[in-house]
């Protein structure tokens, strides 16, 4: 039975297998067990790759920006901080089929970018190193080894001694000029950027964001920042268009601010992305920092960078095609940058800096006359120069308050209108005068010109000069052509045609094609170079403004009506049509903007423009306050820098960027007569007893210099008398005695002694200041003259402070400093700044120290500025000229209390005339300190007039 059932068994198989319906049903199977293999592999599988390929789901490592440290005063006042904002980022993630279609669509995509960002209000990151100035022209905006490490990254170079001579450019990289480089950028093998297609302006955004683009292109998912602290309005722009715009984000971060930026900014400085050079130091000091970094560029943003910077955190992000974040893991928070406490007061410091600006304003104000083109006679002393009215309308254009550029504008005003179409026609007949001048058939010699055409002919040699096309180190100043030219009596023409001839000029700038021309051709070249390219730049329009204002072509008026066309002044439609109509003159009404400071010194730029004051305290050499005037808004060039507003900076006549307290160095004037008389009596070549007779004349030597009372004379004075009576023929004795050992005169040994002492001072080094500050000069030249603080004697007002500071204390000698702790985010004390002594005066006697104090106290007795003063101060004022047509450079040093001295001060006016200006800065700010006198007596707002007393130096 069981055999017959598996026989029937074996049958149906048979038949199963040789019919039809089997084979299909194997395919089946075969089919499912297929279908079911590869469900189980997609789905369990490789479930999880397959759905973040489907998702487009891409890593990501993110980096989150530590918050900066802020800046306090000595106080706890708040001086700089963090502020929330958006910016406008690009992540270099595209993918195209070449290097040609990149470009096309990163060039099309950042014209659009460039368009939405400003067509909101907001500006783009400007950090190249090349800017458009006035005259349309690319230029540097730095110099000197900053320009040379621009170039340096430009060419991917990672040194600056790599810089070399470019076969491919035809150049040497080291000596590119800003088009150069901009040639070198736009070119097929960088970014290929047709200047056919944008305008000068869009073009340099465009190649400065291409550029910074190209910074972090070898770093993965790096972003570059194209717009910082961007508005509302630009966010939501940007969010709605995202999806056109490949790699484009809107990331949160911080921008820096500063409180009362125009006080402080020479002292703290500001921050900027940071440099190749700047990323390679800190860098290797920490090693948190990247490309695309936010860095302090100046002052203590720059000094403290490692204590303000904060630490970084990270997450992994996860983003879909779109650049969406769909998942975040492994987040580590950022941590916040430390706080720095600075000695500055900042009260004292805010004080010290109006105070400063009133006294300028007050010298301005007392020193213009209602004349034009005025010139001083011969043998007027430096104290007595006066200032033109002509010279302040002047000011306003030369130092760009007035934009000129707007006066040929569709908006212009009628009075702008007015002023440019005089102007305009000058300066074609200028233009044709110095044609014809230049001209074949021209031979008017340089003396047989008017004054006003030797002025433009000086500008065009000057400006030959300055581009280096006429070659000063190739003149031979012997040579008789030269001498006929230097004596007025030869024409330009002449004297171009003879330096061609004698290779004083390199013609390779301006040569044409043309290899081998001769004289004739090159300077026909020479001249269409003058005629197209020196006479059109914004200096030599200026120059020509200058001659019609002193012909009065452009009257007082028209200027002072522009400053309110323009919004210089605030609108004050009385004053306005008072002025118009005549009822309130041009002189009168310029005057009074400047007694009110409604115009103030740094913005016209005449003598006096800046100034500079720094108070310490003499018991631990921290700086109590350090001004320097004029400021300028530090906020404009943190974090991306107004390129507009910074090229104002550059060009402006009265130098806001150059710190004039730690870098500006004049001759110390009589400043430094305590240091002779500090020589004098430790060396023993005078007594404190002993009398020295002035008769006015010093005449142990020739040419024999005069004492500042000649032609009268102080008579017998012993050294107390002669720091109170200034006297120079005293202190003549002293560097001559001190170059006379053993009655032999010897100029080296007299300077040997005076380097000596002022060495012992401080002033053979730098004050230990953390921000830039210049090396001092000791006089190495003519002991006599030096001991009266001539010679070639050379320091900064800081500098100065010092010196004072160690009088007051008797002898010891501190480090200057601006830091008092650092404080981490909780307020935990880090570290804490401790007085340091750089050295002692042990050599130095108590009488010596008695001797300096009570001349000083003396010099300041016979002060009116201190007269009824309640705190006893010491003092010693001093004058240096340094050119004869302008006022001599001002200084004032003292310290107070007398007896118990708790701060010392030194205040330098550039070309103040007198040392009654400083001397009155000095007694302001001291009662201002010792509360002698309210705030709003003090800082009124008011231009501050000298009482008129005459100080001898």
């Amino acid at each position: 039975m069981l055999k017959k059932l598996l026989n029937e068994f074996k049958d149906f198989l048979k038949k199963m297998i040789k019919s039809r319906l089997f084979i299909i049903g194997v395919v089946i199977v075969g089919m499912f067990t297929i279908v079911i293999n590869r469900l189980f592999i997609l789905q369990i599988v490789n479930g999880e790759d397959y759905l973040n390929n489907f998702k487009l789901k891409i890593e990501k490592e993110r980096t989150i920006q530590g918050t900066r440290g802020n800046i306090f005063d000595v106080n706890g006042q708040l001086l700089a901080y963090n502020e929330l904002s958006y910016n406008v980022t690009i992540e270099d993630n595209g993918t195209y089929k070449s290097t040609s279609e990149k470009n096309k669509y990163l060039n099309s995509m950042l014209n659009d970018l460039i368009e939405m960002i400003e067509g909101n209000g907001d500006s783009i990151t400007d950090d190249f190193g090349i800017y458009i100035n006035k005259d349309g022209d690319y230029e540097f905006k730095s110099t000197g080894t900053s320009q040379l490490r621009f170039l340096a990254d430009i060419y991917g170079h990672a040194k600056i001694t790599d810089l070399k001579y470019n076969k491919k450019l035809g150049y040497n990289e080291e000596e590119a000029t800003p088009s150069n480089v901009i040639d070198y950028l736009c070119s097929e093998s960088m970014f290929n950027i047709s200047s056919d297609d944008y305008d000068e302006e869009l073009l340099l955004k465009i190649v400065s964001l291409r550029y910074a683009i190209s910074q972090n292109s070898f770093q993965k998912y790096i972003t570059t920042t194209i717009a910082s602290n961007v508005s509302d309005k630009t966010v939501s722009c940007i969010m709605e268009n995202i999806n056109d715009f490949q790699g484009v984000n809107i990331e949160e971060s911080t921008v820096r601010k500063y409180v009362d930026s125009e006080y402080f900014a020479s002292i703290i400085g500001y921050t900027g992305k940071i440099s190749e050079e700047e990323y390679n130091d800190l860098s290797s000091q920490d090693d948190g920092y990247s490309y695309n970094d936010i860095v302090g560029k100046a002052g203590i943003e720059q000094t403290m960078e490692l204590e303000l910077q904060g630490k970084k955190g990270h997450e992994t992000v996860y983003v879909d095609n779109l650049g969406k974040v769909i998942e975040t893991k492994d987040y580590v928070e950022s941590e916040s940058g430390n706080d720095v406490y600075l000695t500055i007061d900042k009260d004292l410091q805010i004080a010290a800096y109006n105070i400063v600006e009133q006294k300028l304003a007050g010298i301005l104000y007392q020193k213009i006359i209602n004349q034009i083109d005025y010139e001083p006679a011969s043998g007027t002393r430096a104290s007595d120069v006066l200032i033109p009215v002509s010279d302040v309308y002047f000011a306003l254009i030369n130092n760009n308050i007035i934009n000129a550029s707007h006066f040929n504008s569709d908006d212009a005003s009628v009075t702008e209108q007015g002023v440019y179409s005089v102007f305009s026609n000058r300066f074609d007949s200028v233009t044709d005068y110095l044609d014809n001048l230049l001209s074949n058939d021209s031979s008017t010699k340089y003396d047989e010109l008017s004054k006003t055409n030797q002025k433009y002919i000086d500008y065009i040699i000057k400006s030959l000069y300055s581009d280096k096309i006429l070659l000063s180190d190739k003149i031979d100043t012997s040579d008789e052509a030269y001498k006929k030219w230097a004596d007025g009596d030869e024409s330009v023409r002449e004297y171009l045609l003879y330096a061609i001839s004698k290779n004083w000029i390199d013609s390779s700038s301006f040569e044409g094609e043309s290899k081998y021309s001769d004289s004739v051709e090159i300077y026909n070249q020479l001249k269409d170079y003058i005629l197209n390219k020196l006479i059109v730049k914004t200096s030599f329009s200026k120059l020509v403004y200058e001659t019609l204002i002193d012909e009065e072509a452009i009257g007082g008026t028209q200027i002072c009506l522009i400053l309110y066309d323009q919004g210089v002044l605030q609108e004050d439609e009385e004053t306005y049509n008072a002025l118009k109509n005549g009822a309130v003159s041009a002189y009168n009404f310029i005057k009074d903007k400047i007694k009110k400071l409604e115009i103030t010194p740094g913005q016209l730029a005449l003598d006096p423009c800046s100034a500079s004051c720094v108070i310490t305290d003499v018991n631990s050499g921290a700086v109590r306050a350090l001004v320097s005037y004029p400021g300028y808004d530090n906020n404009k060039l943190a974090n991306t820098v107004d390129a507009e507003y910074y090229a104002n900076l550059s060009s402006d006549l009265s130098y806001p960027l150059f710190n004039h307290a730690t870098q500006e160095k004049t001759a110390p004037g009589s400043t430094f007569k305590m240091v002779s008389a500090t020589a004098g009596l430790c060396e023993g070549v005078i007594s404190v007893g002993e009398t020295i007779d002035c008769e006015g004349t010093y005449t142990t030597i020739s040419p024999s210099p005069t004492c500042w009372i000649y032609p009268s004379s102080h008579g017998p004075l012993s050294v107390v008398d002669a720091i109170r009576d200034s006297c120079n023929f005293f202190f003549y004795e002293v560097g001559y005695r001190l170059s006379s050992r053993n009655g032999v005169y010897n100029d080296k040994q007299g300077i040997e002694y005076i380097s000596k002492y002022a060495e012992l001072f401080g002033l053979g080094s730098k004050t230990g200041i953390e921000i830039v500050e210049s090396e001092p000069n000791i006089s190495t030249e003519y002991p006599v003259t030096s001991a009266i603080g001539q010679g070639n004697h050379n320091y900064t007002t800081i500098q100065l402070a010092r010196y004072v500071s160690t009088v007051a204390n008797s002898g010891t000698l501190y480090n200057l400093t601006l830091l008092d702790k650092i404080t981490d985010k909780d307020k935990n004390v880090i570290k804490q700044y401790s007085p340091q002594v750089s050295d002692t005066l042990d050599e130095v006697s108590d009488t010596v120290w008695s001797v300096l104090h009570s001349g000083m106290r003396k010099v300041v007795e016979k002060l009116d500025a201190f007269s009824d003063f309640e705190v006893e101060v010491a003092g010693k004022t001093g004058t240096a000229e340094e050119v004869k047509t302008r006022g001599n450079h001002a200084l004032f040093v003292g310290y107070a209390p007398y007896n118990n001295p708790e701060i010392a001060i030194a205040t330098r006016i550039a070309y103040g005339y007198t040392s009654t200006h400083t001397a009155e800065i000095a007694s302001n700010v001291l009662k201002y300190y010792f509360k002698e006198e309210g705030y709003e007596n003090i800082v009124n707002g008011v231009a501050s007039e000298s009482s008129g007393q005459v100080i001898g130096d």
